[in-house]
């Protein structure tokens, strides 16, 4: 058997020993990430009972998760990844790439002419650890984000993303910003420091 590499070593017992991964298998969630999602709603209400939500990169599924604990069976939560997930009530679940066509048009035909209350994305890339690769990379799965929200996402609706700060992101943010009425930039406390992910919150969608 190959050993493990030092830093591989090291993100398992950090993750073994992680609060939020405790937490995480104590209150049943399926990854830590749905802390994320549960501190941002926390601190600026995006979830409510009646939305239409569609979790764009939801494998393990923490966030369609947290929705479909939040809508309480009404509302609708739309989730596609790349990875397999298991299914979840109230969850309806689209396996594919979400940068090729097919899976996109599953998911509007999903969707049903529904308007869409909030779009969000937790995509991203297989992380290399070269950060002039990584960050083109995210830049891209967020502008398919932002791409997919101008065409289903309502009037006065939200939009998150995941994003990495690099070449690109201020023309990006300027894109948002003539799109919404309020972008933010935040770091939810479930976020590892060391990480370098940061989740764009674009509120108010303007009618263009």
């Amino acid at each position: 058997m190959a050993k493990r590499s030092k830093s591989s070593s090291r993100w398992l017992k950090e993750h073994a020993s992680d609060a939020y991964v405790l937490r995480a298998k104590k209150e049943g969630f399926r990854s830590r990430a749905a802390f994320k999602l549960e501190e941002l709603d926390a601190a600026e209400r995006l979830l409510r009972p009646g939305m239409v939500i569609v979790d764009l990169g939801a494998a393990p599924g923490g966030w369609s998760q947290y929705a479909g604990k939040v809508l309480n069976g009404k509302g609708s939560v739309f989730a596609l990844d790349i990875l397999p997930m298991d299914a979840l009530t109230g969850v309806t679940f689209i396996l594919g790439d979400f940068r090729e066509a097919a899976p996109l048009a599953e998911l509007t035909t999903a969707l049903g002419g529904r308007a869409v209350d909030l779009v969000m994305s937790d995509m991203a890339p297989n992380m290399s650890g070269i950060d002039a690769v990584d960050q083109p990379r995210q830049l891209h799965l967020a502008e398919l984000a932002l791409e997919f929200s101008r065409e289903h996402l309502k009037p006065g609706g939200v939009f998150l993303a995941k994003v990495f700060q690099g070449a690109g992101f201020d023309e990006f943010i300027k894109a948002v910003r003539q799109e919404f009425v309020k972008v933010k930039m935040k770091k939810p406390p479930a976020s590892r420091a060391r990480s370098a992910e940061m989740y764009l919150l674009a509120t108010g969608r303007r009618i263009l």
